[in-house]
């Protein structure tokens, strides 16, 4: 029976599973981040090769028996290359194929067996995709913090930011965003003030500038956790809710009729947040099925599995959404154990 190899090399994680043709998963492993555009060309590989590399100790599983390999990411046209990758899996018993698919197409299989529907995706950035014949078929947004990724994490975070710099500077009203970003940077208000402007305007205006653009994305929970009793973060987060429905709606057809799958922590924050303030996303979905995901190993490993010539039904997905499952709640379990240095 064949064994099939997925790996989910997503931004902060990378999670790998070892399934067999049935769909039960044998093995199951974590590394850090795989994505090759933010953790670079050698770190996504490391991080592939280790939970690559955990998962197959994991599954107990003797000398070349990994028939093939499915690797999802992000960027997968910008730098990785399936040989790269092969070369580090074949000391763990890989003797066939690597291939490379994008990370969309596996969070939509991650939410579903169905070869139709749509995906949306808001974490540190956001990406949405119509999915037609198991494939992707039209996709928007993921441009980047620059030039897109509206409604994603650094977006939000960026806001954030704005709003509290404004309200200390007199631009903008006050809003309990101020003191939340001042705790989240260890940071005290000081009444004085220098060349006209308060203190800590000055040391929050040093301490933004001195993060990465990308980095705002850490204040996007602050959004969301003022955002019930705060006008100005219920704006921030309504605002996001309508640019994710913007999004959705540039791939989505009315004739690909299909679930939506959604994932990436920021998107499910914001499907969580009270009714009026996430209603522009809500109302995009409509009366859709809507189905939520964590990551997209499942995804990786329907597409590994249907790569390999075997088919993926409703009892085969069910199977892997089940002992994929258990493995992941037995690791974190060991992780909450874990004594601490």
């Amino acid at each position: 029976m064949q064994k099939i190899l997925a790996v989910d090399a997503g931004g902060t994680t990378t999670r790998a599973a070892v399934i067999d043709a049935s769909g039960l998963c044998l093995g199951y492993g974590t590394a850090g981040g795989g994505n090759p555009v933010s953790a670079g060309y050698d770190g996504a590989l490391a991080a592939v090769a280790a939970a690559a590399e955990a998962a197959v100790a994991g599954s107990g599983l003797e000398h070349h028996t990994i028939s093939s390999a499915l690797v999802a990411m992000a960027g997968v046209t910008l730098r990785m290359r399936p040989a790269a990758i092969a070369q580090q899996l074949v000391a763990l018993g890989l003797h066939g194929a690597v291939e490379i698919e994008a990370d969309l197409l596996a969070m939509f299989h991650s939410g579903t067996h169905r070869s139709y529907g749509s995906v949306l995706i808001a974490g540190t950035g956001s990406v949405a995709a119509r999915i037609t014949d198991g494939r992707l078929d039209l996709v928007a947004d993921g441009t980047g913090w620059l030039l897109g990724d509206t409604g994603s994490g650094y977006w939000i975070g960026h806001r954030v930011a704005r709003a509290v710099v404004a309200s200390l500077d007199g631009r903008g009203p006050p809003t309990a965003l101020t003191a939340l970003m001042l705790a989240e940077l260890h940071m005290e208000v000081r009444p004085a003030r220098l060349h006209g402007r308060p203190l800590v305007l000055l040391d929050l205006i040093d301490a933004l500038y001195n993060l990465r653009p990308v980095e705002l994305s850490r204040f996007a929970p602050l959004a969301f956790e003022a955002g019930g009793q705060d006008p100005v973060a219920a704006r921030i987060v309504t605002a996001a809710a309508s640019a994710l429905a913007g999004t959705l709606d540039a791939v989505r057809d009315q004739q690909v009729q299909g679930p939506v799958v959604i994932g990436g922590s920021v998107a499910r924050a914001v499907l969580a947040a009270p009714p009026a303030v996430a209603a522009p996303l809500h109302a995009a979905l409509g009366h859709d099925e809507v189905i939520q995901v964590e990551d997209g190993l499942i995804g990786a490993a329907v597409l590994g599995l249907r790569r390999a010539g075997i088919p993926v039904d409703g009892d085969v997905f069910e199977r892997l959404q089940k002992t994929v499952a258990r493995f992941r709640d037995a690791a974190r379990s060991a992780t909450k154990k874990a004594p601490t240095k």
